[in-house]
């Protein structure tokens, strides 16, 4: 059975590119075909900084827009996180989405997909793996940066990778996969 894989766009501002190197994503995740896979905008989902009376491990949810935002995470097998890196930190739209919740994420694996300027996003990457890994999800060293994201981007808006970063990616994939089916067994158990 294929893995239920989000990919979730971190950005919410105005004239961010998260779209295009999500799509990117997306088209790489479909060639695998081991992956059932979702592409999740976090500007769609319109979660309020976190507005909910109850500690998300309570999973007492007040606000149909957390339900639908837990329902989404919680049928998911593992995550790829497309971020940028402003000032050295994942979006704050990002943030409060993993910090809505918190046993929808229970030992699932997670990618990142960074992007921005001479670092790729790669600040922006690691403080979301420490997150990450304080709300029990498995942060995968195996990621992607982007350095330089806007030369990739073709004048139709279309993300095109140099075939290193297509060779990062597919080992991301691998191992996803690799993590995705190890801790499937484990959350059944618990």
């Amino acid at each position: 059975m294929a893995l239920k894989l989000k990919i979730i766009v971190g950005s919410t501002r105005p004239g961010r590119i998260g779209p295009q190197v999500a799509a990117w994503v997306d088209k790489l995740a479909r060639e695998q075909n081991s992956f059932d896979v979702e592409l999740v905008d976090l500007a769609e989902v319109g979660l309020p900084l976190l507005d909910e009376p109850n500690h998300p491990r309570a999973q007492d949810y007040q606000h149909e827009h957390t339900k639908k935002w837990a329902a989404t995470i919680d049928e998911g097998d593992a995550y790829i996180f497309v971020t940028p890196e402003y000032d050295g930190f994942p979006p704050a739209a990002l943030v409060n989405a993993i910090q809505a919740l918190a046993l929808e994420w229970n030992r699932k694996p997670a990618a990142v997909v960074s992007y921005g300027f001479a670092t790729g996003g790669m600040r922006s990457m690691q403080e979301l793996r420490g997150l990450l890994t304080n709300v029990n999800v498995m942060p995968l060293a195996t990621s992607v940066g982007l350095p330089f994201v806007y030369d990739m981007l073709g004048e139709d808006g279309v993300l095109r990778a140099p075939e290193p970063v297509n060779e990062a990616a597919a080992a991301m994939f691998a191992e996803i996969t690799a993590w995705g089916e190890a801790l499937k067994p484990t959350r059944a158990a618990a």
